[in-house]
């Protein structure tokens, strides 16, 4: 940057991309421009599968020949940002950075309900101290399933607040507008959902691409390749300027990451009151030792059992994760 003069710098929003290219919107311009990344100048990054993520704000240099390009020569301080393990990099990955909200669409059938990609996501949004709510699509199915109801009054019973919605009839549509608007949200979910049907249903003029669910498998196949940050007003007038989505690829599972498994067990609702109140304390596996407080709550109805099971499996994913880390140190 030797002689490089402040007027050829800009400041933007990062709104996708890949590897070291993204789009970044600067401020006061209607259009992004291409930008590399340049070097190994991002400190705060050392260890993630991805250096920057939708919602990131950086200052990059002009191209004096590309009116559209420019580089990336340094990330601004994050207020938050929202990431899992990414196990085929073998490391954490950002899915989002500066978010108001985690928006975890799910559905009771079609495809099934899977309470336990729920709780972790859930959990990592309570990690990174983000607001979170579960959003139930395709109630116009009327599928009736005990189990999801049970789950799903469970969460509501945890503190988590639950919207129940249709992107086909438009049944609840009116609430989910009026949670995303004038925010930061991310919109994740299983394949097959319907995230992409939804923000279609809230801004007619996305037009994203939507798939069907897979009838032999019974899941969705993928449709958004690429974590996206949207101004929700360039596609509908119902929104203010300020109202922002991220809609994040479909996936099939999900690894909460920057926790250790010892912490786990202060970060889930229900548990955090017994931590260290074990007859062994903090040592307690939780999973047979006399004077375990957390499965005599389990016992006693007052943690369901299927997010104990969820619990133990999140616990021994933590510690893989762990032991994999010395493998590649």
């Amino acid at each position: 940057m030797s002689g490089a003069r402040e007027a050829d710098f800009f400041s933007g929003l990062v709104l996708y991309g890949s590897r070291n290219v993204f789009f970044v919107l600067p401020d006061g311009e209607e259009r992004p421009r291409e930008c590399r990344l340049k070097g190994k100048v991002l400190k705060d990054v050392k260890g993630f599968y991805n250096p920057i993520a939708p919602g990131d704000r950086v200052k990059a240099q002009r191209d004096p020949k590309n009116s559209g390009a420019g580089m990336i020569v340094a990330l601004e301080e994050r207020a938050n940002f929202f990431s899992r393990y990414n196990q085929k990099g073998g490391s954490p990955q950002m899915l989002a950075a500066n978010v108001d909200r985690i928006v975890c669409v799910t559905t009771r059938a079609s495809p099934p309900f899977r309470p336990r990609f729920l709780d972790r996501v859930l959990l990592q949004a309570d990690v990174a101290g983000i607001n979170s709510t579960i959003v139930c699509n395709k109630i116009d199915l009327n599928d009736i399933s005990i189990d999801a109801d049970e789950r799903l009054e469970d969460f509501k019973r945890l503190g988590y607040d639950l919207l129940e919605v249709s992107a086909k009839t438009g049944q609840g549509l009116e609430k989910l507008r009026a949670l995303v608007m004038g925010k930061r949200t991310v919109f994740i979910g299983q394949s097959g959902v319907g995230k992409s049907s939804l923000l279609n249903a809230l801004a007619p003029g996305l037009d994203i691409r939507t798939g069907i669910v897979n009838q032999k498998y019974d899941r969705g196949n993928h449709t958004t390749t690429l974590a996206t940050m949207i101004r929700l007003c360039e596609y509908s007038n119902d929104f203010c300027k300020d109202t922002w989505v991220i809609d994040t690829p479909g996936m099939r599972l999900f690894v909460p990451e920057g926790i250790e498994r010892r912490e786990l067990i202060s970060y889930l609702r229900e548990f955090e009151p017994l931590a260290g109140k074990c007859s062994y304390g903090l040592s307690c596996s939780h999973r047979q030792e006399p004077g375990c407080k957390v499965m005599e709550a389990v016992h006693a109805g007052a943690i369901h059992e299927d997010r104990y099971e969820s619990f133990l499996r999140i616990s021994d994913e933590l510690a893989e994760i762990k032991s994999w880390g010395k493998k590649d140190a």
